[in-house]
């Protein structure tokens, strides 16, 4: 490296809740007539309003309306909503949404308010892969019922200020406006699969915040969708559990070992020659409700934030103002625990509590199921809850833990009860300094269960920090509370607290300065402030910085001392090399524009570092069979680009090989593992290796020419999204494999190649944001484009930006978005 480097809350409201609909009708917002002369004229302006430059068509102020906002429209489809007070600023977002992607939002609404089944059928799967997986629809329905019930809403909005609320209020009317609209016949061409749909349905307040109430569940209860949902009392009574066969991990979508991710850096002035500067790049859905959507909300004097939101959120979750930015990977600590819970002999629906037996509450839920003849029929099971949480049943994971005459195991995800997550983002949104930034953090220690990253345009360090809700079970209360089925579950969920929930000693801790009873307090969270660069690729707090490791600190926060991934290592090692001048840019800062070529490099790590190795040892025989894939991997250039030739074959190679921290992964390495060179270890492959690895290279190249694709083709021509029935090149691959740049299919080489059209993950929404004297400046791809719609002109436009590697400038002063190419506006009142 060079040497020169050296409160918000105010008093309640009442919120209004839809009654249920009727699920035989289809239901009809009020007010559609007065609404249908001025639809059918302009199908793109909303009623009562103007694409001119003034409100009033003769210069003078609009008329007082009750919900009134402007939304502007630039390059690529972004969206920049401004109004004068909360409830515009929701109602512009939630229309601005539903024009983009109502179908979706639409299904979502149903996954919410647990209606799947009414409409698509009980045994249907979900359309999308989300946080909660695929669950049947059944499930879901009877699982968003049990643990998003009427209480836990109106818990969660009396906890909110006014100004969120107000914010959530409008996005809903937002929403149903455009509703509204499309029922009356506006946009004919847009949203084909839902317009004529029974289940395209106004929303109520309650459904909005439900969505964001599930976006809290993530890392925990969304990860045992099924479990929760089918926990039922034993028909027969049984022993004590006993574990005596491994146990099968659950498949956790967030927060588990494929689970999806993200990469991201945080440069100080020792690092940049100047002010800070932040890379995001979350690697997350692009289809279904959680996928991104890329927004500037604008309050003249109260806010101006520009980044990304999940759909149905109706705030910022990533991104930028003109003081602070931010990103977030997914984290490492564990967000939920286990509680074994020792049943009374003679009822499974209680249970004991230091000898005394306690009913569980019961809730019986009823749910309608559309049936294949088109009749509807009543579903009913009585789900249960301890003091701990929702009942779950986890025989899947093993017989013994599931719910048995002796024994049943409850969750509890401390998210449930944190109140604080969007009251954090709505005050970073407008924090005017990166200490500002932090001192909100520490205040709400409310981040649901991601690392952050922020820097500041008044400071010249970057901020890491692995702070946010985290339950607090320390290891002295772990060996206390053990229980028979601790250790094997230690195994399986590492990091997963589980105690003993018969005992009342056996409860979470509260620090003293914990924001929420049995949470951590944030003196005791994992954080650090740099001059030089702060970094997260999904691994632990431990190397966030590598000369300045983290350690120390409670084991839920995840693992220190262990083996990196790949990406990881590859992510510190691009920084290095910058640092060293040895990527082949010019200088050594990380600069913006370095920051936005280097994180589109499609490194492949795995091949920078083990293929040579690979060559010797498993090319250098007489074996004729191996020439051609050996020749392609000597010629290709270690890069996952558009046209790089032969990285597929390296990808079905390396997914062939025993997983790197398994016991027979380490015995293929030259140089094992060690936590003092955690970067440079593990490393080359054993001589002794050559027979798996001619074995796995010949089942690659096999598998490579079955698949009907050359050994040498394009990545582009393997590796693509479909927009408008034009297949896009893409690039990159699967962290897994080594790759920093991310496109990730779950479709197998043999199905038309590494499709982007299923249900991937990869590159989402990538920000690289700086400031200058001038002011922020940004630049942003949204790889899967801001609408979901066919019929929509932005279904595809940022996807292709994105193959080419065209970083969009965003607009963000009044001056820049009104200048922008293809600006668009229209004032949106009620």
């Amino acid at each position: 490296m060079p040497q020169h480097r050296p409160a918000l809350l105010s008093a309640p409201f009442s919120l209004p809740f839809a009654p249920p609909f009727d699920a035989h009708r289809r239901p009809r917002l009020p007010g559609h007539r007065a609404l249908l002369a001025c639809v059918a004229a302009a199908a793109l302006t909303a009623c009562g309003g103007s694409d001119s430059a003034d409100n009033g068509g003769d210069g003078s102020p609009p008329p007082a309306t009750r919900l009134q906002a402007d939304i502007r429209r630039t390059q690529m489809g972004m969206v920049h909503i401004k109004a004068s007070d909360w409830r515009g600023l929701g109602y512009g977002f939630g229309y601005a949404q539903a024009q983009d992607n109502l179908c979706t939002l639409a299904d979502a609404f149903l996954t919410y308010r647990g209606e799947r089944s009414r409409y698509l059928g009980g045994q249907a799967l979900a359309q999308h892969l989300g946080t909660i997986g695929q669950p049947a629809n059944l499930d879901s329905d009877f699982f968003h019922r049990h643990v998003l019930d009427d209480e836990a809403v109106q818990t969660m909005v009396a906890a909110q200020p006014d100004d969120l609320r107000a914010l959530v209020a409008g996005f809903a009317a937002g929403y149903n406006r455009y509703v509204r609209e499309i029922q009356d016949g506006a946009d004919r061409q847009a949203h084909a699969a839902c317009r004529q749909q029974p289940w395209l349905l106004p929303i109520a307040e309650a459904d909005v915040w439900r969505r964001m109430m599930q976006a809290n569940l993530a890392a925990g209860y969304s990860n045992f969708v099924s479990a929760i949902a089918n926990a039922q009392p034993p028909a027969a009574k049984a022993g004590p559990p006993t574990i005596d066969s491994p146990l099968r991990p659950p498949p956790l979508q967030v927060g588990g070992a494929a689970g999806v991710g993200s990469n991201m850096y945080g440069f100080g002035r020792t690092a940049t020659g100047g002010a800070g500067v932040l890379f995001g790049n979350p690697h997350w859905y692009w289809k279904g409700a959680d996928r991104f959507y890329q927004v500037q909300l604008t309050i003249p004097g109260r806010i101006d934030v520009s980044g990304v939101s999940f759909l149905g959120v109706p705030l910022v979750l990533i991104g930028f103002n003109a003081h602070v930015a931010w990103s977030h990977t997914v984290s490492t600590a564990r967000r939920f625990g286990l509680f074994q819970l020792q049943l009374a002999p003679s009822d499974p629906t209680r249970y004991q509590v230091d000898g005394r037996a306690v009913p569980m509450q019961a809730a019986t839920i009823q749910v309608q199921d559309l049936l294949p003849n088109g009749n509807v029929q009543t579903r009913t099971r009585t789900l249960y809850k301890s003091s701990h949480g929702p009942i779950a049943h986890l025989g899947a994971m093993h017989p013994a833990l599931g719910w048995t005459a002796a024994s049943a195991i409850a969750i509890r995800d401390i998210n449930a009860s944190n109140h604080r997550s969007f009251r954090n983002w709505l005050r970073w949104g407008q924090a005017r300094s990166l200490d500002e930034f932090i001192r909100i953090q520490k205040e709400e220690a409310a981040v649901p269960w991601v690392n952050t990253v922020a820097v500041g345009r008044d400071s010249g360090q970057a901020w890491y920090a692995d702070m946010g809700a985290v339950p607090n079970a320390p290891p002295e209360l772990l060996a206390a509370c053990a229980t028979p089925v601790s250790e094997a579950l230690a195994k399986a969920l590492p990091g997963v607290p589980v105690l003993n929930g018969s005992r009342s000693a056996c409860q979470w801790q509260s620090d003293p300065d914990s924001a929420q009873p049995g949470a951590i307090g944030p003196a005791r969270m994992p954080s650090l402030r740099h001059d030089d660069y702060v970094a997260n690729m999904n691994d632990s707090h431990w190397l966030a910085n590598p000369e300045r490791p983290l350690t120390g600190f409670d084991p839920i926060f995840g693992p220190t001392g262990v083996a990196q991934s790949l990406r990881t290592r590859l992510g510190h090692q691009m920084v290095q090399d910058r640092f060293d001048g040895a990527d082949g840019l010019p200088d050594w800062r990380a600069s913006a524009d370095a920051v936005r070529q280097i994180v589109l490099g499609s490194r492949v790590y795995s091949a920078e570092l083990f293929k040579a190795d690979l060559l010797s040892l498993a090319c250098s025989g007489p074996a004729a069979s191996l020439r051609p894939a050996c020749d392609t991997l000597r010629l290709w250039d270690n890069r996952g680009h558009t046209h790089s030739r032969g990285s597929h074959l390296w990808d079905e190679f390396w997914r062939r090989l025993p997983a790197p921290n398994s016991d027979d992964g380490k015995k293929l390495f030259a140089v094992p593992f060690n936590a003092r060179a955690p970067l440079h270890t593990p490393r080359g492959f054993a001589a002794n290796a050559a027979p798996t690895l001619r074995a796995t290279l010949e089942a690659a190249a096999e598998a490579v020419t079955r698949s009907g694709a050359a050994l040498d083709a394009e990545r582009g021509s393997l590796l693509y999204a479909t927009r408008d029935g034009e297949a896009i090149a893409l690039y990159g691959g699967c962290g897994e494999h080594g790759y920093f740049t991310i496109a990730c299919s779950e479709k197998p080489l043999g199905q038309g190649g590494y499709s982007m059209d299923g249900q991937p993950h990869g590159n989402t929404y990538l920000q690289v944001v700086s400031f200058t004297r001038t002011g922020v400046q940004a630049h942003t791809l949204l790889a899967h484009s801001q609408s979901d719609d066919p019929a929509s002109p932005h279904h595809g436009d940022y996807t292709r930006a994105y193959a080419r590697k065209e970083w969009l400038r965003v607009p963000f002063t009044e001056s820049e978005i009104t200048a922008s190419p293809g600006y668009r506006r229209f004032s949106l009142r009620e």
